[in-house]
């Protein structure tokens, strides 16, 4: 085993390890649990962070950043519109955001090639957001992101946006929060496919 071959299968085991943690834990997004599994049993790939998508309401400060605690509510499934108003009405920050984020997964490969392949694949199931994002010997990382999202502003001081935008904000962001969901499975089943263990 030569040095870059050995620094990646170091990687490899570290990222697996946490991986079965989170696993056992409960911390890990059951929907990716089937794709992560699968990833960790193959030679060359492992993950290294994901989230299946969420719906949250994020409080910002007066100059608009964002901190640690900025999550007022967040769900990692679609919502009701009465969960939303109840955010709502106990927020008492500068300015609230209503945001809808879709999947994002980071996957290892061990070469450029494989790293490659797994941007093809991204290419078929209709994800059009993916890229190598680390290039190390050994370590190349490929970053996926979903792309339907919403973000936009619901409160700031007085000011709230009125019922039936936000029941249309709300249905909208399930229907995206679904689309995530599909795409994630057509990764799933195609990587299983392609990729074997």
């Amino acid at each position: 085993m030569d040095e870059k071959e050995s620094r990646f299968q170091m990687t490899k085991k570290h990222h697996t390890q946490t991986f079965l943690k989170a696993k056992k834990d409960g911390k890990m997004d059951k929907e990716f649990i089937p794709l992560c599994t699968h990833i960790t049993k193959t030679k060359e790939y492992f993950t290294s962070s994901c989230c299946s998508g969420r719906i949250s309401l994020v409080g910002l400060n007066k100059e608009e950043e964002k901190r640690e605690s900025a999550f007022h509510r967040k769900w990692h499934r679609i919502v009701k519109l009465k969960e939303i108003e109840e955010g709502i009405k106990s927020y008492n920050g500068h300015i609230l955001w209503f945001k809808q984020e879709p999947i994002i997964l980071h996957i290892g490969a061990n070469s450029i090639e494989n790293a490659k392949k797994i941007l093809v694949l991204c290419e078929k199931v209709g994800l059009k957001r993916a890229g190598i994002k680390v290039v190390k010997e050994g370590k190349y990382i490929i970053e996926i992101l979903g792309t339907h999202n919403i973000t936009t502003p619901i409160k700031e001081g007085n000011f709230c946006v009125d019922k039936k935008y936000l029941e249309y904000l709300v249905k909208k962001a399930n229907q995206k929060f679904i689309k995530n969901q599909e795409v994630l499975k057509k990764l799933t089943k195609q990587i299983k496919k392609e990729i074997k263990k």
